[in-house]
């Protein structure tokens, strides 16, 4: 069976994508590349300016990729041909949820290097439908994560959500957020991304173009 190569910018999605193997996808194989480093220099320096690296790191991967970080996925994605296999940001098929579920879109981050991606991205799969988009960082959820406070992350994070009015949809932008969704009170629907990115990444492993996915 191809492996499915996830590429992390923290070792925190690690336990999260294997229990989501685990629950929907007994079977499947994944492998786990973490680098932390790459996430440092993009938001210092621009997405772009970590395009070698991840050509450098992907290349050897031999089957389908999917990138949990959200900053890197446009940037990943455009990689695929160059990289004969089909790489998806994992934050694809929520956005693409998002735009089905109704026109007024509002976006959570805790960093503000996802907020412009995640804009671009949600245009992309509105093909041409009319869509409204909100943003807000959520002010301080970062430090707690990047501090290991995972429950204070998920708490403000959780808050926030339930702080959103005029919205058909709320999209959680980073994976990391994903826990925050069953602590909201809110009925909006709240999206997150790994659920759906890793079931749509493993359905690459049967296809045969390196751009599964409009925008890649």
């Amino acid at each position: 069976m191809t492996a499915l190569t996830l590429l992390h910018t923290s070792g925190v999605h690690v336990p999260v994508f294997d229990a989501l193997r685990d629950r929907d996808h007994p079977g499947a194989v994944l492998r786990h590349l973490v680098r932390p480093e790459l996430l440092e220099r993009a938001r210092a320096h621009g997405p772009q300016a970590v395009a070698g690296e991840l050509r450098g790191l992907l290349g050897g991967a031999g089957g389908p990729v999917l990138v949990t970080c959200s900053t890197l996925g446009a940037v990943a994605e455009a990689l695929a041909p160059a990289l004969g296999v089909p790489v998806l940001r994992v934050d694809r098929p929520m956005a693409a949820e998002a735009v089905r579920t109704g026109p007024r879109i509002a976006v959570l981050a805790t960093l503000r290097s996802t907020l412009a991606p995640t804009g671009e991205l949600l245009a992309e799969e509105s093909a041409g439908r009319p869509v409204s988009v909100r943003t807000r960082l959520v002010e301080g959820a970062w430090d707690l994560f990047a501090a290991g406070d995972a429950a204070g992350h998920l708490a403000l994070v959780a808050e926030a959500v339930d702080a959103v009015t005029d919205a058909d949809v709320i999209v959680l932008a980073q994976a990391s957020m994903a826990g925050a969704a069953p602590l909201a009170r809110t009925r909006v629907p709240v999206l997150s991304s790994p659920g759906p990115g890793l079931a749509a990444a493993l359905r690459l492993r049967g296809a045969d173009t390196v751009s599964a996915f409009p925008g890649a």
